[in-house]
């Protein structure tokens, strides 16, 4: 299964699949497996996590973007470590 190149959690963003997150993907981020992120982008280097128990005006968790090595891999098969 190819991953795509970025990928959201946030049903109101264009870069959600909700039959992908229904099979699970897992995130390697810098060597270590993650398994909080709610965004990833593999070509720009990032992830998005919530950032705490903060939440905005609407009711979402305010979320950080953290740069750094991204790895993307279905979780129905063994990351690769």
């Amino acid at each position: 299964m190819t991953l795509p190149d970025r990928l959201s959690g946030e049903p109101k963003s264009p870069f959600y699949d909700a039959d992908l997150l229904e099979r699970g993907v897992g995130i390697l981020f810098n060597g270590k497996e993650r398994t909080d992120v709610s965004e990833y982008c593999v070509s720009e280097g990032w992830i998005r996590v919530p950032a705490g128990k903060s939440k905005d005006r609407f009711g979402q968790p305010l979320t950080i973007k953290l740069k750094g090595t991204v790895e993307p891999f279905p979780k129905d098969e063994p990351a690769a470590s």
